[in-house]
């Protein structure tokens, strides 16, 4: 192709398209230019990418990371192709014995339908435009500077700059996207990692915290601790003189998350502390009874 056209289709300068094609031949890359009419850039038509050895554990381990998506699975295609036989065999053996679900029993819901236009925006170090939904303000229009973006469990986070400071936005709430021309200013050395650990460390030190003391039978102490692994502490011990029955105290986000918690185990629990918990979670009972009397006496009528 000529220098013009390539430069064209990959939307930068003739002049970064000349350097980068220096770059790729001083790497190695067997590419060069051909003058004339006909001229332009040319790769050795008989040459092919070399994926370097892998030995079992680092072939298991890019397998298993793997997501099941159309763009995974020409990547993986192309990475077959270059893997000698015996590695492409043990490959597809790998692949016969996994499968990984990355969805939940009910279903993935998170709104995905803007992540390509942020990936764009990120790959190409342009400005985004975004609406996204806040909680408490609703809707808001923002302008930001795209830094990277994360992937926490099957949750998008996109890490960006903004007039107050880097933010984060968690790509299921940007109800539109749009990429501007104007390149994003990324801080020097920035490093995305180290960033995010910063912004989940403030997040940890500043969202609230409600702690309950709660007297569970065997099989709601278990759930509990399933459910929360990181948020139980103080086990040990029968608690109000039941054998058997855990005492844990637990960590909830507010009194109405542990009120929720607490009238989902019935029976199975009993709210030690705080008072006013333990006092909320009776009025609740008192309710529900009270309704589901007027409900009985209403269908006898």
């Amino acid at each position: 192709m000529s220098g013009k056209a390539l430069a064209k289709r990959l939307e930068v300068s003739a002049r970064t398209l000349h350097r980068d094609m220096e770059a790729l031949s001083a790497a190695g890359v067997p590419v060069y230019a051909t003058r004339g009419s006909q001229g332009g850039w040319q790769l050795d038509p008989d040459w092919r990418t070399r994926v370097p050895a892998l030995n079992d554990a680092e072939l298991g381990a890019l397998l298993m990371a793997q997501p099941k998506t159309a763009a995974a699975e020409s990547a993986f295609a192309k990475l077959m192709a270059a893997l000698p036989d015996a590695m492409r065999d043990r490959a597809a053996a790998i692949r016969q014995r996994l499968y990984v679900d990355i969805t939940g029993w009910h279903g993935n819901m998170e709104n995905l339908a803007m992540l390509p236009v942020v990936q764009d925006a990120v790959s190409c170090d342009r400005m985004l435009a975004i609406r996204y939904w806040k909680a408490g303000q609703g809707v808001v229009d923002r302008i930001v500077h795209p830094l990277g973006l994360v992937a926490k469990g099957s949750t998008w986070y996109l890490y960006a700059g903004t007039s107050n400071g880097p933010r984060t936005f968690r790509v299921s709430r940007i109800e539109h996207a749009r990429v501007l021309d104007e390149p994003c200013t990324r801080p020097p050395g920035f490093d995305l990692s180290a960033a995010w650990k910063t912004a989940t460390d403030e997040f940890q030190g500043t969202r609230p915290r409600f702690w309950a003391l709660l007297n569970l039978h065997p099989s709601a102490a278990r759930s509990v601790k399933l459910w929360r692994p990181w948020s139980y502490a103080g086990e040990g011990g029968a608690g109000e003189g039941e054998e058997g029955w855990t005492r844990l105290r637990v960590e909830f986000n507010d009194e109405s998350e542990a009120c929720f918690v607490i009238l989902g185990l019935g029976v199975n629990v009993d709210v030690l502390e705080p008072a006013t918990l333990r006092d909320r979670v009776a009025r609740e009972v008192a309710a529900m009874a009270a309704r589901a009397g007027l409900r009985a006496a209403s269908v006898a009528v």
